[in-house]
């Protein structure tokens, strides 16, 4: 079992790697098996007619899916999404938008959950995500 992953260790990691998204992407909670993260919307996420655009939600979903399961495994930095399905529901908010990750199934080597989309303060998602991420092989067996 790995040691307790805090959404800090997690922001830090992001930003390392610039997942983070300038600094608009924060890691609220981790643990059971999921993960809360925000998006902090700005002018450059909405697309014309002024909703929140289909990457900058996609983002976000991505980056909670991969929070929920360093919580699971630790900090694994090369465990990458093997695929990614939207389903787009109704027309978001033009304001922070939050992911609520929760994993499913975490195997050795894949691992498979799903990710609800919300504006902040609206109880109705407005995107529906389910994800796959490949989890490298633990050190010790190279070439």
């Amino acid at each position: 079992m790995p040691n307790r992953v805090t959404p800090l260790q997690v922001q830090d990691l992001l930003h390392e790697y610039q997942l983070d998204h300038e600094g608009h992407i924060s890691i609220e909670a981790i643990g059971g098996s999921a993960s809360r993260a925000r998006f902090r919307v700005g002018k450059k996420h909405l697309r014309p007619g002024d909703t929140v655009s289909g990457p900058t939600l996609m983002a976000l979903a991505d980056v909670a899916m991969y929070a929920a399961l360093l919580g699971e495994i630790g900090l694994v930095p090369l465990a990458v999404t093997t695929s990614l399905n939207i389903n787009f529901l109704r027309k978001p908010a033009q304001r922070d938008v939050i992911g609520e990750a929760k994993l499913l199934k975490v195997g050795k080597r894949l691992a498979v959950g799903e990710v609800t989309l919300f504006s902040d303060g609206d109880s109705a998602p407005v995107a529906h995500v389910t994800c796959t991420y490949s989890i490298p092989p633990r050190s010790g067996n190279t070439g």
